[in-house]
């Protein structure tokens, strides 16, 4: 499947560019980029690996964009202010933004698995992902995170994996309305809640993307997922559920580990039962490899190949991955950033003994503004009497977004239903304060999205715990550290 072009990607670093001009490139694009992170001499291993990948770099300053020819790819949102745009404009050269030149590319595909819902869709991609790629499918793989199954010496970013298949498994997002744009063969909605829009606005979105699919995968334990069945042909739906009965899938009560869970799987139809011992913990993780087994079995992958594949899958970046440990006082670096996933976290730790010490940045105002109940009730419910919730304020990029509802709001209301919450003005008031309340057992976890800079933040807050008690690192999760600044989104 080629797809020649002379592109140019503005803010050619963001998790959602990176694998997108990879993948364009692989299919025989010229690419070319931007960032300002670049400009400001930052994330440099992210572009030193672009540019060993023959990706041309240049300043975000409209130098780039020299020809009329040249496709300018842009986030969701397109500022005219932006240098690049602006010199698109002036040259004449065609803008498209990243959602829909990526449902191009999806809708292109003989068998396109669009992954939807509120949470879990990278987790679940990376799954679905790997499944297909050991089933010798050679999926091509449009993912938000680094899926580190595929991560070598070679690839240490490997959101996208390009495949010579007719198979393109991909992320699907509602947050800003681009889930329109494709139409899958395979579409699966792991569950729906409170995150960038109402849920009537939500509920429209996901029932048209089921809707253009030959096959729905939905999840009957997440009652708005479920109620997406109704409106579906007989035969269009594969359900699963840890707790459904009438799901196709259907998992057993788990066992839990530390760092894993394992669980048998029965095929309702068939009466198969397998065997499935994840590397990856909690309850969360079961529901995401019952949707990857459900994508598989529309996909022609027998129940017990799908599940031994599972059982060697790694995980992704960021997904409860431990930073490392010093003075038995354990650094977990985590994406939970709206009520679900919150909730998610917060049980997949409370199986196991120890306080937790939060960090939540909340990554925009507003999203805080439209989950803030839900986030309140996500805490007050999620934590216990001895855990202590600290917040900075939301991740801001300027403009004219409605601060009435910062980061004190939620937590005076945290506070008012008895638990142990804190507001800083910054994220550095925020490390000071866990660094001096840490003590041995307790685990740390840093919470938030859309700021990569969190996972540096995460890793210095090991170092100086571990300074502070003249103890060492006992554990380091991985050899490289970001150094990413905070990337602006439309929707905060």
């Amino acid at each position: 499947m080629s797809q020649p072009g002379d592109y140019f990607f503005c803010g050619i670093g963001g998790s959602g560019m990176t694998p997108l001009a990879l993948i364009i490139q692989a299919r025989g694009g010229h690419v070319e980029g931007s960032d300002r992170a670049l400009d400001q001499g930052r994330n440099a291993e992210r572009f030193d690996f672009l540019r060993g990948r023959g990706v041309l770099l240049h300043p975000q300053d409209g130098s780039g964009i020299s020809r009329a020819s040249q496709i300018l790819v842009t986030s969701a949102a397109v500022e005219e202010m932006v240098p690049d745009v602006q010199a698109a404009r002036r040259i004449g050269a065609s803008i498209i933004t990243r959602p829909r030149l990526l449902a191009q590319l999806f809708n292109r595909a003989g068998l396109g698995i669009g992954v939807a819902g509120t949470s879990g869709k990278s987790t679940t991609v990376g799954m679905i992902g790997w499944i297909l790629h050991c089933a010798g499918r050679s999926p091509t793989i449009m993912n938000g995170a680094d899926m580190k199954n595929f991560i070598d010496l070679d690839s240490p970013f490997a959101s996208a994996r390009v495949g010579d298949g007719d198979v393109f498994v991909s992320e699907v997002d509602e947050s800003d309305g681009s889930i329109v744009f494709f139409e899958p063969r395979v579409a699966a909605v792991n569950n729906i809640s409170l995150d960038h829009k109402s849920l009537d606005e939500l509920r429209t979105l996901f029932r048209g993307f089921i809707a253009r699919a030959r096959t729905a995968v939905l999840n009957l334990d997440n009652t708005e997922t479920a109620a997406l069945s109704a409106g579906l042909k007989p035969g269009q739906a594969v359900t699963y559920g840890l707790r459904a009965t009438q799901a196709h899938l259907q998992a057993s009560p788990p066992i839990r580990s530390p760092t894993g869970i394992a669980f048998q799987v029965k095929d309702r139809d068939s009466g198969e039962v397998v065997e499935l011992a994840l590397k990856v913990p909690g309850l969360h993780n079961v529901a995401n490899a019952l949707a990857a087994l459900s994508v598989a079995k529309a996909c022609h992958v027998g129940l017990a190949e799908g599940a031994a594949h599972l059982g060697e899958f790694s995980g992704i970046r960021r997904r409860l991955e431990v930073v490392g440990t010093a003075s038995e006082i354990t650094v977990i670096d985590d994406f939970a950033h709206n009520p679900d996933k919150i909730s998610a976290t917060l049980e997949t730790m409370h199986a196991f003994p120890g306080r937790l010490l939060l960090m939540f940045q909340p990554h925009g105002y507003g999203p805080l503004r439209l989950m803030r109940d839900a986030l309140v009730d996500c805490f007050v419910s999620g934590l216990r009497d001895e855990d202590v919730l600290v917040m900075p304020e939301p991740v801001y990029f300027g403009g004219t977004v409605d601060r009435s509802v910062g980061s004190q709001e939620i937590i005076c209301e945290i506070e008012r239903h008895g638990r142990k919450a804190f507001a800083f003005p910054d994220r550095s008031a925020c490390g000071d304060a866990l660094v001096k309340l840490a003590r041995r057992g307790d685990r740390i976890v840093v919470m938030g999205a859309r700021d990569d800079s969190l996972s540096q933040f995460a890793h210095e807050l090991l170092r100086r715990i571990a300074l502070s008690r003249g103890s060492t690192v006992l554990v380091t999760a991985r050899n490289r550290q970001s150094t990413s600044q905070p990337r602006a989104n439309a929707q905060d």
